[in-house]
């Protein structure tokens, strides 16, 4: 059997033979090693021995509490592994997704695989620019796996949100922007940082936008939204799931955007009880994603989360040898040594 050979168990993939999860969604705390993409917190837990970026460490350790076996590795950096008979690799590249997202290049007995993690190859205003190779196996994800999902360009998008903030502010209310505390919230003080806008913060996102300043990036003025802060002629953001009304109870009348690739949904908005809703996504879109897998060129593409199904069929329709690991396929191909077999069922 192939080092390469892999399961895919409750998001995360496993390398049996190499001992190496990708992404774990549950605390690994045996010998095993598992790699973390980024620290956003589906894909951490608290694992004893892990193989991260430098930044991602940083992120990680302020979600999660407790010490941790850190392979801190720098971009391009091949870090040698043994497991048993096996003497393997793994490289870190820049995912582009938030600061230090990382896909993780694995090459053992003459053979390589990719894992993307959670990607994009639209350049970020916050985030290090994806870095594709070409590898024999590719794990992608597939978040927006479906040709309706194209993204505008992040600039027309920042310039539509800087115009829903001013509209708002011009109106004598408060712009209420509700971005993910890690990610797209340092994204929109990044790309608006010559906007002439100034920003309250929720306390979450103030605290990874203190670890982003850290490492170099630069934001617009901002300060920490308290429960005396006062938000006039301030642009609020909170992350979506959070309520805020502690701290918004005095600031009068809300106009309220969420900021999500799930904008091109034309109900997206009310789902959110907001006023406008802006396409600005981590993830790459289906015409990215179809890019990616060109520029890596794989003899075999294995897809997970999202809509993977799709995806994996548009990649055979393509000419590519595709499945999905996350979700049933329609078509049964057969399979080969490195094929990635699911542990459970998944519903259509």
């Amino acid at each position: 059997m192939s080092p390469l050979h892999c399961t895919y168990d409750r998001g995360g993939v496993h390398l049996p033979a190499l001992d190496l999860w990708l992404d774990a969604s549950k605390a690994r705390k045996g010998p095993e090693r598992v790699f973390v993409s980024h620290a956003h917190s589906d894909h951490i837990a608290a694992h004893r021995e892990t193989i991260l970026s430098p930044a991602t460490a940083r992120l990680m350790r302020s979600r999660i509490a407790g010490k941790r076996l850190e392979h801190q590795l720098a971009w391009n950096e091949p870090r040698t592994f043994e497991t048993g008979s096996h003497r393997w690799s793994i490289t870190l590249l820049p995912a582009g997704h938030v600061l230090g997202s990382a896909m993780a290049l694995i090459q053992v007995d003459g053979q390589s695989l990719l894992y993307t993690g959670d990607f994009k190859l639209r350049p970020g205003p916050a985030s290090e620019l994806c870095q594709p190779v070409k590898a024999d196996i590719l794990i992608t994800e597939t978040t927006f796996g479906r040709p309706a999902y194209v993204f505008p360009p992040v600039a027309s998008v920042l310039a539509e949100i800087q115009a829903f903030c001013r509209e708002t502010l011009d109106r004598q209310e408060t712009p209420v922007l509700l971005g993910y505390s890690l990610g797209k919230s340092q994204e929109v003080l990044a790309g608006l940082a010559g906007s002439g806008l100034t920003f309250a913060i929720h306390p979450q996102i103030h605290k990874l936008t203190r670890i982003y300043e850290e490492f170099g990036q630069t934001f617009a003025p901002y300060t920490e939204l308290a429960r005396d802060t006062s938000v006039q002629g301030n642009v609020v953001i909170c992350p979506p799931q959070i309520q805020a009304a502690k701290f918004l109870a005095d600031a009068g009348p809300l106009r309220r955007a969420v900021l999500t690739g799930w904008a091109l949904n034309p109900s997206c908005r009310f789902r959110y009880q907001a006023d406008a809703a802006f396409p600005l996504s981590d993830h790459a879109d289906f015409p990215d994603l179809l890019e990616f897998v060109r520029r890596v060129q794989p003899r075999e593409v294995m897809t997970l989360h999202g809509f993977a199904a799709d995806f994996a069929q548009s990649l055979r329709d393509a000419g590519f040898s595709a499945r999905s690991i996350s979700e049933n396929d329609q078509l049964h191909l057969a399979l080969g040594p490195t094929a990635c077999l699911p542990t459970r069922s998944f519903g259509d």
